[in-house]
């Protein structure tokens, strides 16, 4: 409980209210021109409504909502492709529960389910692991599914199979990178951005370094932040600062947890199992170069995009998205959920048509659950 009560003490958090509150002034922004910062992860996101941060700082501070949700960037045509493999014959298919209820063109995980798909909710990958050696008779696949913070346990897992010759295992990799999707809102000239909150997760394992580039090419302050009240409010103000000093580089207020290097272990599981794919789509974003993962060729038996003959290796990728779903515009923060003309109406926590209504680090899930749902009037 050390870190929780220390991160959460409201006195001290009161201080860096005021902190915060100084600096801004000096910087002059107001409501009318505020300082925009986004917070990278979607788990920020969530811990900002549900301490309602945004509503104790400072008005001039808005926080922008990135792609930092890894369900929610992945594409419709990606959960077709999981649905495709969930229902054939002799198939057992494992997937985080966060994924479960992401909806394709068709339907989703748990739809597929309750049509007699057989497919399983499991903690980690080993678990899939687990079922293959208990179930040598049928093909299991695991969804991997995640940013560079769950990438090496899934890496670490087809490792395991491999020193066990688990031909029945195989993993649907749809593990993607953080730094490329930055660049591409960066490069947007329509994205106004002053600056970021890191993922404090991701960082855990890549360390700080890969985030050089935000301020060295496009001179915008990046610090990697904790998920405590504390830790966001001391990443705002060190943010600010930098803006007030006008100088960029990235900080790590998250140093409790977060090497400069990362994790060694980790980056070698990642670089032994996967390569970079030359491109891979996002949804809101489209087709981003180098920021997609994929299986080596030295592990293609686990490989259950090639073993399937299905999604990339088959060159299909697209799928249209719900008409009047501006899930695209909201993880990229160009939109604010309740903005969205679905937002409460067509798209529910009951009735999602798009994963940011049901993934747990969703910012329309965000909005939803801490208060901050409003339906949008309706256009005129």
């Amino acid at each position: 409980m050390k870190y929780v009560q220390e991160f959460r003490d409201p006195k001290a958090a009161r201080g860096v209210l005021a902190a915060i509150a100084a600096v801004a002034d000096e910087i002059g922004c107001t409501a009318a021109e505020p300082v925009r910062i986004m917070e990278i992860c979607g788990g920020h996101t969530h811990a900002i409504f549900r301490y309602g941060l945004d509503k104790l700082v400072h008005e001039g501070i808005e926080f922008i909502h990135g792609p930092g949700c890894p369900v929610c960037v992945l594409p419709m045509a990606r959960v077709d492709d999981c649905v495709a493999i969930a229902e054939r014959p002799g198939v057992i298919f494992t997937t985080f529960g966060d994924a479960m209820r992401v909806p394709g063109t068709r339907k989703s995980l748990l739809q597929a389910k309750a049509d007699g798909a057989d497919i399983r909710m499991v903690y980690s990958p080993l678990d899939a692991v687990e079922l293959a050696r208990r179930n040598p008779g049928r093909e299991v696949v695991f969804f991997g599914l995640g940013f560079e913070t769950t990438t090496p346990s899934t890496a670490l897992s087809i490792q395991q199979a491999a020193r066990e010759g688990l031909g029945n295992f195989s993993v649907f990799c749809n593990h993607i990178t953080v730094p490329p999707p930055i660049r591409a809102l960066l490069e947007d000239p329509h994205m106004r951005l002053d600056g970021f909150v890191g993922p404090g997760h991701v960082s855990m394992v890549i360390g700080t370094h890969p985030y050089d580039f935000i301020a060295e090419e496009f001179g915008k302050p990046i610090v990697v932040a904790g998920f405590e009240p504390l830790d966001l409010l001391q990443s705002v103000l060190m943010v600010l600062r930098q803006i007030r000093d006008t100088r960029a580089c990235v900080e790590n207020q998250y140093g409790r947890v977060v090497p400069e290097h990362g994790n060694p272990v980790s980056l070698a599981a990642i670089a032994d199992v996967y390569e970079e794919r030359p491109t891979f789509e996002w949804r809101g974003l489209g087709e981003i170069d180098s920021s997609g993962l994929r299986i080596r060729e030295a592990y293609a038996a686990y490989d259950a995009e090639e073993k399937f003959g299905i999604g990339y290796a088959t060159g299909r990728r697209t799928a249209e998205e719900p008409e009047g779903c501006a899930c695209g515009a909201v993880m990229t923060g160009r939109m604010k959920p309740t903005a969205c003309p679905q937002f409460g109406r067509g798209c529910t926590p009951d009735t999602p048509l798009g994963a940011l209504m049901v993934s747990s680090e969703g910012a329309c899930a965000a909005y939803w659950t801490y208060g901050g749902a409003r339906v949008a009037e309706p256009a005129e």
